[in-house]
């Protein structure tokens, strides 16, 4: 790439302060800063946004009118910009049927293979070999490769209740379930002996009948209530639950639904996803289900061992999904396999998916935008991203790495530091130029971090107040194993991508409490494990799962209403003199009340711009700037702030504002008093949830519980975090690793997934999975205090020990 500078020119994208930078071109350069501090405002909001902004309107002369509001740089200039591709972290990765071989785009050649090069495959093309396609799909069950069936057992699951009361339990709720035992009673049926004593003629009609008779029912109402008689149409329980689960776009309703039914394997492809004439077609003596099974390591091995005929099919589709696969590898997801759903893998995962293909694109001169492609990597398996990221500039492209991790950072070629702190206190070019430069000379968060990169074990552990043993795990890659946590501790479990860390953490350990404990969780119960026995649970009162799942989907969701501290605001707003003089309950300081917001937005104060062939995006409001409320309601004024003025402050100016000591505003600062204390001082109050990201999302849910904690006295609680420190700088990991660890001070037990190694050296006890990914791991190779797992010879004491 021809030499030269991107130059920057009054970028003032959300906090950044009408900034000037200027960074080369054909060089990795790494964009630093706090949590907050606006570098992703830099990289991706400015650079990259003005480079999709000339992209798209260089493609079509009416993009320009479609994506004009959403997508904005808010920058003056740009110049020597190449095109840019970036690569963000995003817990999407499609659909239901998502894959890591559609989501990488591999399963499409794998599919051209088959057809191409498979044994005898007359009349199927690619097509054919896809459980998502008409053409492919087993006809029973659609290429699910279960089937939902209702059975008697599960429509009714206590046969000793007569349909009075409630035998039926899958009818639904409400008007919909009175319905059909109104048409029963109208039909004749007998609705008050015990379900097990009705004729068996009597139970399969009530449940299975395609019969749809329609009678007049004559409801029973209250006095007060209108006397009508309706037309009511019968449908069998098992009709209804299969129309349901066919037609509804809830996934609450769906999830009711499969409740009532039996899931079991399709008899007619057994679980395979196909139809029959594909599963008949082989390629390297295997159909293409199995060979979707296989770890990617393993397939690529395999592959790369065949020598078809130079310049046939199948050589040009094996130098096209070869080299992919060869990516995947090196980037630590050879546990992985083609047919492993996106919705089971990790943010960091899929960036590093999308990344394989790219080091296959062949891209020349373009700026390739990273959002910490290190997530979810092991220390020792990092070595690979900046391998990637010089195979990129070899290539003749630029690197543009937002990252935390300094062991990175330090391989830089330049550094643009953005800070020194976040949101308000942020927005400003600490530094641009040579990383040596920085170390020596800068005084700042990320300075200090590279400079003082020793991680020191910690020598005198917590002592355990008691153990938790499961015994027996069965799940994924583990089989039989034994897992001791310590009570009373802080425990990080370690080890290398794909050993089974999060299974055994955030799936079995999490899943058996929330079976046996009072359960705070925001994730769905995940099937597929199983456990002998497990002790010590008597010790225990309380199981806290906090995720990255984010707190909402919507501008409505936001950091105040979330934490519940907005409830409190409104209430001081309905306590002023202007709001009670008006009658003014608190009610009218909501902004999902139509007499408090505005008509326009509807109190989101962003509207939804849906784009012809973009993901649709949210923009300010034009009516009322983002503010949420009708104008009257803003004229009601707490200490000269408008209630909308209050959602617009960051958490640490709010600070400023309530004061902890008068008890109408205690609830406030103690919501502020966590949130800051986790590291979320820079975000505003009334932050809306498709702006946070996982890592946030996650403290704001911690914050919340340490609020609820710290006001009631709950009981020996176990905490469960999976990989906190994602999106962190390592002065906000210090935060946060001070707050978990006064909970365990506080007599709690917290388990982390972590490979971060501060998380680690700060440990009580460290259990490492492994020894290596997939089928190589799922065993428990070290258990031990940090200071004793650096003398050992594993992934994490090798690390910890460089780190030492």
């Amino acid at each position: 790439m021809t030499e030269g500078m991107i130059s920057v020119r009054d970028a003032h994208l959300h906090n950044l302060r009408h900034v000037n930078v200027d960074v080369p071109r054909g060089r990795l350069v790494a964009v630093t800063g706090v949590s907050g501090s606006g570098k992703s405002s830099l990289a991706f909001g400015t650079i990259h946004g003005e480079g999709q902004r000339r992209y798209l309107e260089s493609v079509a002369p009416f993009a320009r009118r479609l994506i004009g509001s959403a997508v904005d740089p808010q920058v003056e200039s740009i110049t020597g910009l190449p095109p840019t591709v970036a690569l963000q972290q995003s817990t999407s990765g499609g659909g239901a049927r998502s894959t890591v071989g559609t989501v990488s785009a591999m399963a499409n050649t794998l599919r051209l293979l088959y057809s191409r090069a498979g044994n005898n495959p007359e009349g199927l093309y690619s097509d054919s070999f896809s459980p998502n396609t008409p053409e492919g799909m087993c006809p029973t069950c659609q290429g699910q490769g279960i089937e939902h069936v209702p059975t008697e057992a599960s429509m009714v699951p206590d046969p000793t209740l007569s349909i009075e009361d409630g035998a039926i339990a899958a009818w639904p709720g409400a008007w919909a379930g009175k319905n059909f035992h109104d048409i029963l009673e109208e039909l004749g049926f007998d609705l008050d002996s015990p379900w097990q004593d009705l004729p068996e003629q009597d139970r399969q009609w009530i449940l299975f009948t395609d019969e749809r008779p329609v009678v007049t029912v004559k409801p029973h109402r209250g006095a007060d209530q209108i006397q009508r008689n309706y037309q009511g149409t019968w449908r069998s329980v098992a009709g209804y639950l299969n129309k349901t689960l066919a037609e509804t776009e809830s996934d609450t309703l769906r999830r009711r639904t499969l409740s009532f039914m039996e899931s079991r394997s399709c008899p007619t492809c057994h679980g395979r996803r196909l139809n029959p004439r594909a599963l008949e077609v082989t390629y390297a003596g295997r159909p293409i289900d199995a060979t979707n099974a296989l770890p990617l390591d393993q397939l690529h091995a395999e592959l790369s061992e065949r020598a078809p005929e130079e310049n046939s099919a199948e050589d040009l589709l094996l130098k096209q999904l070869v080299p992919t696969l060869a990516s995947a590898v090196e980037l630590g997801l050879g546990h992985l396999s083609l047919d492993r759903p996106t919705a089971t893998l990790s943010a960091g995962e899929l960036q590093r998916l999308r990344l394989a293909g790219q080091l296959r694109a062949g891209l020349f001169g373009v700026a390739y935008v990273l959002d910490e492609p290190s997530a979810g990597l092991h220390p020792q398996e990092r070595a690979a991203v900046a391998q990637m990221c010089q195979r990129f500039l070899a290539e003749g492209n630029s690197v543009l790495l937002v990252e935390h991790d300094m062991n990175l950072v330090a391989q830089a070629d330049w550094i643009v530091d953005v800070g020194p702190q976040a949101g308000s206190g942020g927005g400003e070019i600490v530094f641009s130029g040579p990383v040596d430069e920085f170390m020596d000379q800068a005084d700042s968060p990320t300075a200090r971090a590279l400079r003082h990169r020793k991680r020191e074990p910690k020598n005198a552990p917590r002592e355990a107040t008691g153990q938790l043993e499961l015994r027996g795990v069965q799940a994924r890659n583990m089989d039989d194993l034994t897992l001791n946590i310590g009570l009373g501790q802080f425990t990080v479990v370690a080890g290398v991508s794909g050993s089974g860390k999060s299974t055994l953490v955030s799936t079995v350990l999490a899943g058996k409490l929330r079976e046996e404990l009072t359960a705070v969780t925001d994730t769905e119960e995940a099937g597929g494990w199983s456990i002998d026995s497990v002790d010590g649970l008597d010790q225990l009162k309380r199981v806290v799962q906090i995720t990255q799942k984010p707190i909402g989907r919507t501008p409505r969701s936001t950091l105040a209403t979330y934490t519940g501290l907005f409830d409190a605001v409104r209430k001081l707003f309905a306590g002023t003199d202007y709001a009670r003089g008006r009658k003014w309950t608190v009610s009218r300081f909501s902004y999902n009340t139509k007499q408090g917001q505005c008509p326009t937005c509807q109190g989101a104060g962003k509207i939804e711009v849906e784009l012809v062939f973009l993901p649709g995006a949210y923009t300010t409001c034009p009516d009322c700037g983002g503010a949420r409320y009708n104008a009257k309601t803003l004229e009601a004024t707490w200490r000269g702030y408008t209630i909308a003025d209050i959602l617009a402050l960051t958490v640490d100016q709010a600070s400023e504002v309530f004061d902890a000591d008068d008890k109408a505003e205690a609830k406030v600062a103690r919501a502020i008093e966590t949130l800051q204390a986790v590291g979320l001082g820079y975000l505003q109050l009334g932050q809306g949830a498709p702006e946070l990201s996982g890592g946030e999302a996650q403290r704001i849910k911690l914050a919340t519980e340490l609020q609820r904690s710290r006001n009631s006295r709950r009981g020996h609680t176990m905490y469960l975090l999976d990989e906190p420190t994602t999106g962190l700088h390592p002065q906000d990991a210090a935060l946060l690793g001070a707050e978990l660890n006064r909970l365990v001070d506080a007599g709690n037990s917290v388990v982390v997934v972590e490979h971060d190694l501060s998380f680690i050296a700060q440990a009580d006890r460290v259990v490492e999975m492994g020894p290596g990914a997939g089928s190589q791991g799922g065993q428990i190779v070290a258990d031990a205090a940090p200071a004793e797992l650096a003398q050992l010879d594993t992934p994490t004491s090798k690390a910890l020990r460089a780190a030492v």
